[in-house]
């Protein structure tokens, strides 16, 4: 017991000086354990040596590490000794009191003049902020999120960083190598303290909560929504993958971030507002204040002097890239950032101020060519960057999940895209500038492969709207299209291709930094028509260059002809291309979808198609006509093969007979067997049951259901004996034949009664001819005679003189001859 509470005390005296001296930290531990009177070895606990001492997380009592599992930083308790009373305390590891006394001072960018007086101050500064954070990056876990916590002057000094480091797109003049590599370094110690900050477990026994590290980042202010987008803009090129898990895992680890995003978002979009209403454009906010009487109007980007013109563009310019950064790095915030409409607002922003900007560029041509080239550059950087906005959104929004979902579920994703789109039909200029970069018509192909059921006059519809925004323009590349200035101003050719000249120039000796000066970012290569005019244009003016040499500069120059033309003569190409022979030959590159196998028709793979089959009977080939073998024209007017087969079919229409002769064992024709000789002829003239709605109980409502005679059980009356039959055999035998002549219906029916009448009378019935039925008096009563006569009457009256109307009518409307 004595042993095991001299080993805590070690192991404690141990945590306290372990980042001061480790040798003699283990003399000290060797000299206590030899006071117990054993090497120091067998004094330790089962399973510890003395080298595993020297990692700081191993704080147990009489055990080894496995017998306990660590706790996380923010449940963790330490016992450290009060340096004011001496005594022993405990208190939880992310403790104020943990925070070491350092001052970090606040970063300073880079002189933009390389005086020597400012670069020493610049270096000075830098090198103990660079100090500062490698002393902080190599501090244990718990020491490190104390000073992280509750350091105001670390906060203060890495926000000045991400506000006042200079951004890759950003105007700057070569700087010293000494500020270069001072700024690497910084550039990389502050991204490996956020990527510290950002990550809540860094091994198995160093780790805090996931709840209790989102509470940490949120109420002490770590991250928050503008230093989130900072890092994205600074860090995103080259650093994307840790940088995607970082942000990831603060978006995770802490949902109200999304929130922020949510009310930051009026604030960006109040960003475009602001732009328009300094331009003096018609934007959302445009009209919300009265304008003063002494305040002079807005003026236009045209009008507006150059400086101001120039803050405009930065300003858009650093706008544009970063929530472009944003959005690559965290494409998850683009549900967010659809709920405030954000693509109709990017949409007529730009519809609204790019051509207005544009065209003030033009304009300018007399003035600072230099300045005039890097602000196209800048204003070209960033139309393409709201249009790679737009597409991120949409992307993620709608064509992702479409690709990704069953056929069930992505109807509402294809109603958001047509729904999107449709409310951009107006917006031409916008329209035509994303389909040049990413075509409708592939989204739209899309969409129809995923759904059955799309919505074909919508599609059709926003089809013919992008095709009519491209009305009287030429319908080229983007990067084909990067300066309209060439082909509108004649005069202003030299003086924005030496511009543009000079701003690239600038660029040589940055080639690995990205868009230094907002150079407009180089879209897909030319090809095929496009490519021979470009080099046309420029071996018209230049006639004894190689078209392969002129091919390399284009390539280089990013198939700006201008430019290629104008470092040629003035004789500035780059080192790579000055080596080059001039006369150069083009090597033709061969086509790698020839004719042949990219045609389709419906010819295609059939017995005579030479292109994709080898052998082809040639037999079955003839040539014209004439000259095949019994077909000329004789013979197939002599071919009677068809009229003889249909002879037959149309002889049995020519002859019309009165008997038809039946072979012995034929049955006689439906209607002589069932010919209703009582046929009335009321209602031929009327289309009986045609103008009737079918229904399914039509034969119910004509007449009720009665079972067929075949199927009803024949049940004997009383008094009937089993002769009845035999006689009505007989009488059926005695009967005349049934003749196909249609006979006179009234000699019919006198026959008929004739015979019902002599079959009465042989069973022995009679027929009471006395009509009269005479009684007494009304109100006197009448005797039984003449009740039994009334009796007799009423049941009998149907069967004689004209009252049996009701029975016929009711045999009529079930047979369909009277309309129900």
């Amino acid at each position: 017991m004595q042993k095991n509470s001299h080993f805590v005390w070690v192991s404690r005296r141990m945590n306290q000086v372990l980042n001061h001296n480790r040798s003699l930290l283990r003399q000290e531990v060797e000299a206590s354990l030899l006071t117990l009177g054993s090497a120091p070895e067998q004094a330790l606990p089962p399973g510890v040596c003395v080298s595993a001492l020297f990692f700081p997380s191993i704080f147990l009592s009489g055990g080894s590490r496995s017998t306990m599992p660590a706790l996380p930083l923010d449940q963790l308790q330490i016992t450290h000794k009060d340096p004011k009373t001496g005594k022993l305390r405990t208190s939880p590891a992310l403790h104020p009191e943990q925070k070491a006394d350092r001052y970090f001072v606040l970063y300073k960018p880079p002189p933009k003049d390389n005086i020597p007086a400012l670069v020493e101050e610049y270096l000075e500064r830098a090198t103990f902020v660079a100090n500062d954070l490698d002393w902080l990056l190599a501090l244990p876990h718990d020491k490190f999120w104390c000073q992280v916590i509750f350091d105001e002057t670390l906060q203060k000094c890495l926000d000045s960083y991400l506000r006042y480091v200079p951004r890759k797109f950003d105007e700057g003049v070569a700087s010293a190598p000494e500020v270069v590599d001072m700024q690497k370094r910084l550039h990389r110690s502050v991204f490996l303290t956020f990527l510290r900050m950002s990550t809540h477990k860094e091994s198995k026994d160093h780790f805090i909560s996931p709840s209790a590290f989102g509470e940490i980042l949120y109420n002490n202010f770590l991250f928050d929504i503008p230093k989130i987008l900072d890092l994205c803009v600074l860090f995103g090129k080259g650093n994307s993958p840790l940088l995607q898990k970082m942000i990831g895992n603060i978006f995770t680890q802490q949902p109200s971030y999304y929130n922020d995003l949510d009310e930051t978002l009026p604030t960006i979009l109040q960003v475009f507002s602001n732009i328009l209403q300094h331009c003096g454009l018609q934007g959302d906010g445009a009209s919300t204040t009265p304008q003063k009487l002494e305040e002079r109007g807005r003026l236009t980007p045209s009008d507006m002097p150059l400086l101001e013109l120039k803050d405009i563009v930065l300003y858009l310019c650093d706008t544009c890239t970063t929530l472009w950064a944003f959005l690559d790095i965290f494409p998850l915030a683009c549900q967010t950032f659809q709920k405030h409409d954000f693509c109709y607002r990017l949409a007529s922003f730009y519809e609204a101020a790019i051509p207005e900007m544009e065209s003030a560029i033009k304009k300018r041509r007399l003035e600072d060519s230099k300045l005039l080239g890097d602000l196209w550059q800048r204003l070209s950087h960033s139309r393409k960057k709201l249009i790679e906005i737009f597409h991120i959104i949409l992307n993620q929004i709608c064509l992702l999940p479409i690709l990704e979902s069953s056929c069930d579920n992505i109807q509402g994703f294809i109603e958001e895209f047509l729904q999107i789109f449709s409310s951009l039909l107006q917006e031409k200029r916008f329209l035509r500038d994303y389909d040049a970069l990413f075509p409708v018509a592939e989204d739209i192909s899309l969409l129809q492969q995923a759904s059955s059921v799309l919505d074909e006059t919508r599609t059709a519809y926003i089809l013919q709207a992008v095709e009519s925004a491209w009305e009287g323009v030429d319908r080229r590349k983007a990067t084909d299209a990067k300066d309209p200035l060439v082909t509108e101003e004649p005069n202003g050719v030299a003086v924005m291709a030496e511009a543009v000249s000079q701003a690239s120039s600038h660029q040589e000796n940055s080639e690995e930094e990205e868009c230094m000066g907002a150079a407009a970012a180089v879209g897909p290569a030319v090809c095929g028509v496009e490519l021979d005019s470009l080099i046309s244009q420029v071996k018209d003016l230049l006639p004894d260059l190689g078209e392969g040499f002129i091919l390399a500069c284009l390539e280089y120059y990013h198939y700006d002809p201008e430019q290629v033309i104008n470092n040629i003569l003035e004789e500035r190409l780059a080192p790579t291309l000055s080596q080059l022979d001039r006369n150069l030959d083009r090597e033709m590159k061969p086509d790698p979808t020839p004719l042949l196998t990219s045609r389709h028709n419906v010819f295609q793979n059939d017995e005579f198609d030479v292109f994709s089959r080898d052998s082809v009977d040639l037999s079955r080939v003839h040539k014209g006509k004439s000259t095949r073998k019994e077909e000329n024209t004789r013979s197939l007017l002599n071919d009677k093969r068809a009229v003889a087969a249909q002879r037959q079919r149309y002889e049995q229409y020519s002859v019309v007979v009165e008997e038809v002769p039946l072979q012995p064992g034929e049955s006689l024709p439906y209607h002589s067997i069932y010919y209703e000789d009582e046929y009335d002829d009321t209602y031929d003239g009327n289309q009986v049951g045609a103008n009737d709605a079918d229904s399914d109980d039509e034969l119910i409502s004509c007449r009720p259901f009665t079972i067929p005679q075949v199927l009803r059980t024949k049940v004997p009356r009383e008094g009937q004996e089993e002769d009845d039959d035999d006689e009505e055999e007989e009488a059926d035998e005695e009967a005349p034949k049934p003749d196909h002549f249609v006979q006179d219906p009234a000699v019919l029916r006198e026959k008929a009664e004739a015979r019902r009448m002599a079959f009465l009378a042989k069973k022995g019935y009679r027929h009471d001819s006395s009509a009269a039925v005479a009684g007494s008096p009304r109100g006197h009563g009448q005797s039984r005679e003449t009740t039994q006569e009334r009796r007799k009457k009423e049941a009998n009256k149907a069967a004689r003189a004209n009252h049996n109307r009701r029975t016929m009518a009711d045999r009529k409307r079930s047979k369909g001859m009277i309309p129900s």
